[in-house]
C-alpha cells in the first residue's frame, strides 16, 4: 500500500523510546461530491468512519466490521486501496513513551440505506454519529476547528489531510 503521509508530532523526541503500535483502518465512501463521515460533537470534527484491527484479523475484515458497526452501512463492497496514512503522536499510558498508528484507508462502495450504528460507549459518549457530508464542507469545518477550537483532537489533522487529499486524486470540485 502507498505511503501517504508520515508524520511525527512535535512532542516526540525519541523515537527508539518505547512505543504503541496500533493499526486502524479508514473507509472512504463517496457519493458524488458527498462523502460518508462521523461527526463527533465533543472533538467538532468530521473524521473517515473505521477503527482498530483486532488480533487474527485482516484489513479488509475489519474495515468492514468498523463500518458497519459506525455508520450501519451494508453489503460493503468494491474494496479498493487507497494509501497508508502513518504517525507518532503521545500516548498518555503507563506502557509506551508514544503511539505509532498506521491508518489504512480504502475505498469502498456500500447499499444507499445505512442501518441503526452499534457505536461503543465511549463513542456515544463523545457525541459519534455518521453524516453523509459535502466533502468541501466537511474540510472547511474542520479547518475552522483546528484554528479555532480548544476542543480538537489529535486526529484532526490526520482526517483533514485525508480529506484535502480524496478531494484532489477524486477531482471534487
Amino acid at each position: 500500500m502507498r505511503l501517504l503521509k508520515s508524520t511525527v508530532h512535535s512532542d516526540i523526541k525519541d523515537l527508539a523510546a518505547p512505543c504503541f503500535n496500533r493499526k486502524a483502518t479508514r473507509a472512504i465512501v463517496l457519493n458524488g461530491d458527498n462523502i460518508l463521515l462521523l461527526y463527533t460533537k465533543r472533538y467538532h470534527d468530521y473524521s473517515l468512519p473505521g477503527g482498530g484491527i483486532d488480533d487474527g484479523e485482516d484489513n479488509v475484515s475489519a474495515l468492514i466490521r468498523e463500518l458497519k458497526e459506525e455508520t450501519g452501512a451494508q453489503n460493503v463492497r468494491n474494496i479498493r486501496e487507497f494509501g497508508l496514512y502513518e504517525e507518532y503522536r503521545p500516548w498518555y499510558k503507563s506502557d509506551a513513551e508514544f503511539v505509532h498508528m498506521e491508518s489504512f484507508c480504502y475505498v469502498c462502495d456500500i447499499d444507499d440505506e445505512l442501518l441503526e450504528p452499534e457505536l461503543e460507549a465511549h463513542e456515544l459518549q463523545n457525541g459519534m454519529a455518521p453524516h453523509w457530508i459535502n466533502i468541501h464542507q466537511a474540510i472547511k469545518h474542520n479547518e475552522h476547528t483546528i484554528e479555532n477550537s480548544d476542543k480538537k483532537g489529535m486526529s484532526i489533522e490526520r482526517e483533514t489531510y485525508l480529506l484535502k487529499l480524496i478531494a484532489e486524486e477524486f477531482k471534487l470540485y
